[in-house]
């Protein structure tokens, strides 16, 4: 386990380098000039111009920038945005709150999606199991602005059983509506890959032979069934997280959350490059550590599985 733990870091090592350097090209490759787009209508003196280009580094060669950057980020030091602000005093007060947005949703999708498919799977081809698969089809058909405006118009506007904005300091309770739209987007792929999961594992000569020794069917469907119908669930569970991390940036602007999306949002508007640079290379970073994570988690779902070489 140790040296596949090693060797699963050392293959991050060129995703990492080629994700930030793909970052940084898309950023500060693009045409025009982030300076003169800071400055707005206004037009900066030459004394402004060359200080601004020497304290983000804008008058070096692209290549020399990035090593810059890379030194930095290897340093700790995320930079600083064309605000002036820190961006590492950023990502200390927003990321918890996405953080903590992107956990809740996932404990919703996983209760709720991972119970619906299971009942389904059980009982395939009923009245459940086709309504099920049916609510699975129409929250994949609805983009994710349309269910947050509805989410938030009926379950907090008209029932009143939500606040239709984040609160501030972004309290457990205002995270709850934001989190069930978010939620829903995986919902359905959750309960379609666990009924199906379920299917076929239910057909398993294990499972027949736990049958066939006479053990109680609460036994065999949450030790023998859902145990090993969990392993495409898991590794759905990595990439979910990842994009409930970046794709929190659309519920957190319709919710007024104070994270990490809504900061990027409002970064890409003002052509803030460092600050969306840092911001996107935190995010793969978690990304990559998050697939790492269920990885391991593989063998302790599946006996079968180890990692021995």
């Amino acid at each position: 386990m140790t040296a596949y733990i090693i060797r699963r870091l050392l293959q991050a090592i060129p995703v990492f380098l080629g994700a930030t350097f793909l970052i940084f090209s898309m950023v500060f490759l693009l045409p025009g000039d982030p300076i003169l787009a800071l400055f707005g209508d206004k037009t900066p003196t030459d004394a402004q111009y060359a200080a601004l280009q020497a304290q983000y580094h804008l008058d070096q060669p692209f290549f020399t920038r990035y090593l810059i950057y890379l030194g930095d980020l290897f340093r700790g030091d995320l930079g600083t945005t064309f605000r002036g602000q820190s961006v590492n005093e950023i990502l200390a007060a927003k990321f918890p709150v996405t953080l903590r947005l992107a956990l809740l949703a996932i404990v919703i999708q996983l209760l709720f999606g991972v119970v619906v498919g299971l009942i389904s799977g059980l009982r395939k081809n009923s009245l459940f199991d086709h309504a099920s698969m049916l609510l699975s089809l129409v929250l994949i058909s609805i983009p994710v602005f349309v269910l947050a405006f509805i989410a938030q118009y009926f379950l907090a506007i008209e029932l009143h059983l939500f606040r239709p904005t984040v609160g501030r300091g972004a309290p457990w309770a205002d995270l709850i509506l934001p989190a069930i739209v978010l939620a829903a987007l995986n919902f359905a792929y959750v309960v379609r890959l666990t009924r199906n999961s379920v299917i076929e594992t239910r057909q398993q000569d294990f499972v027949r032979m736990a049958f066939g020794k006479g053990l109680p069917t609460r036994r065999v469907i949450p030790v023998h069934v859902l145990r090993n119908s969990l392993i495409p669930v898991t590794t759905n569970l990595a990439a979910d997280f990842g994009i409930l991390i970046v794709g929190a940036t659309v519920t957190e602007g319709v919710f007024n959350v104070p994270g990490i999306g809504n900061e990027l949002f409002k970064a890409i508007n003002q052509h803030d490059g460092p600050e969306i640079v840092s911001i996107v290379t935190v995010l793969v970073v978690i990304y990559v550590l998050v697939n790492l994570f269920i990885d391991l988690l593989y063998g302790v779902l599946d006996p079968r599985i180890r990692y021995v070489r």
